[in-house]
């Protein structure tokens, strides 16, 4: 059975088990999801899902964007994303809700982290930064030296130092599903999922399970 969503991250909260203990909380609102093209492996060479999510006004979206979702009548959508699966029941025009998740499943979430500009060594990489002693004002925080006068007389591409930290892709795995509530489309996973609120995510089957 296919499992996956599109989804907005809400914020976090929590709730308590049996025991009385505290359990930080993910809530997402997953879905619901149209399917908006179903890939074979005979006409496309694998086999996948395309999934769309949000509805918006006709004018946001381009004229073959609109021509691929009235195909199917469906209605225009702000995100499409596609989910591979090895089978696929379903047909182009299905919806699919929060409810493909049932509690206690293991999912991954794929989300974008926050962006954090331009930032140094210690923040970006947690660098030990130099003596506050020895009369230095302004080099604390500094890298220090690196790479060599002599062999190889330059700094090795991909070396850790200052630079753009943040705004990436981010999949946190194995997180267990602890809420699904169908009527107002919400999932809530156990743990933190990258992103700000508001920020979109995509709702898989646990690799690692």
């Amino acid at each position: 059975m296919f499992k996956g969503l599109i989804g907005k991250k809400i914020g976090m909260t929590q709730i308590f088990d049996e025991n009385g203990a505290a359990i930080p909380v993910t809530l997402i609102e997953a879905g619901p999801c149209f399917v908006t093209q179903v890939r074979t492996t005979e006409n496309e060479g694998y086999s996948a899902v395309q999934l769309g999510f949000e509805e918006i006004k006709p004018k946001r979206l381009t004229g073959g964007e609109l021509g691929h979702l009235k195909k199917n009548n469906l209605p225009p959508m702000r995100f499409l994303r596609e989910f591979r699966a090895k089978t696929v029941e379903l047909k182009a025009g299905d919806v699919v809700k929060a409810d493909v998740f049932g509690v206690g499943d293991k999912v991954d979430v794929i989300g974008t982290s926050k962006g954090r500009g331009f930032q140094g060594g210690v923040k970006r990489y947690h660098f030990r930064g130099g003596p506050k002693t020895h009369g230095q004002s302004d080099r604390e925080r500094a890298p220090g030296s690196r790479g060599s006068g002599t062999t190889p007389g330059r700094v090795y591409k991909g070396s850790r130092g200052p630079g753009h930290m943040g705004d990436d892709q981010v999949t946190s795995q194995n997180l267990k599903i602890a809420i699904v509530d169908v009527e107002r489309n919400l999932l809530g996973v156990r743990g933190a999922v990258p992103g700000p609120r508001g920020g979109l995510v995509l709702i898989k089957e646990g690799r690692k399970q």
